[in-house]
């Protein structure tokens, strides 16, 4: 992404990134910091009194790289469109990117906005779904299963990838393939595999962790495991 960490909220002539599923917050914040819109020493009052580092992202805390409030879920792509749809009115030859969860496209809002960018061909636009089929009451095969999401999307005329989120390389290729295909007439849609817990036993492929810190205990464990699978990363 092209981007300026001289921060502003207009964004023009910058890449913008919109996160709906804001609940990953610690992520986001992480790679801002590190991209040096905040210091990252800042990282550690992360949920604490008066911190500009909260649950989920809000724009009042004038945090650098925040453009929206994401605590309700499903509200992210519209913003995202509409964004779009500026750099478009402005011949701002900027890419949007939104990252959003499965669980996240049981709104009504979301196929609302799905629907609204194929007919209105914003083309600009790439967003992308972490496709690990869980929620926080469970998975979605039971809470509220979507089927076929690949389906879904083209039969509301997106363009379709598919990407492993657990393998860099691959990541990298897909969104420079993504990005090959913006002025073609229709968004473009990721569908991103992941494992929630990937890499720790006692959480890999389980919702329970949805929104819990481990203890101490669990966290050294959890630590040693992780610097076991991600080597270089």
């Amino acid at each position: 992404m092209k981007i300026d960490t001289n921060f502003s909220m207009d964004g023009i002539n910058e890449d913008l990134f919109f996160l709906s599923n804001g609940h990953i917050s610690p992520v986001f914040y992480s790679v801002l910091a590190r991209s040096g819109y905040f210091d990252v020493k800042e990282l550690a009052s992360f949920r604490k009194i008066n911190s500009r580092l909260q649950g989920h992202p809000t724009t009042h805390e004038n945090l650098p790289g925040i453009r929206i409030a994401s605590g309700s879920l499903g509200q992210g792509l519209s913003v995202a469109i509409g964004a779009a749809l500026t750099k478009k009115y402005n011949k701002d030859n900027r890419t949007i990117y939104s990252l959003h969860g499965d669980g996240e496209l049981q709104e009504g809002q979301i196929w609302e906005a799905v629907m609204f960018a194929a007919h209105n061909k914003v083309d600009n636009l790439i967003a992308t779904v972490d496709v690990n089929g869980q929620q926080i009451d469970g998975p979605l095969s039971k809470v509220l299963s979507l089927d076929s999401l690949e389906d879904k999307f083209r039969a509301f005329h997106w363009t379709v990838l598919h990407m492993d989120g657990h393998d860099m390389e691959n990541i990298v290729t897909t969104l420079d393939k993504a990005k090959s295909l913006t002025g073609q007439g229709k968004p473009i849609c990721i569908l991103m595999k992941t494992e929630m817990g990937k890499g720790v036993d006692f959480m890999e492929g389980s919702h329970e962790w949805h929104g819990i810190a481990p203890n101490d205990e669990q966290l050294t464990k959890a630590l040693g495991q992780l610097e076991e699978t991600l080597g270089d990363y």
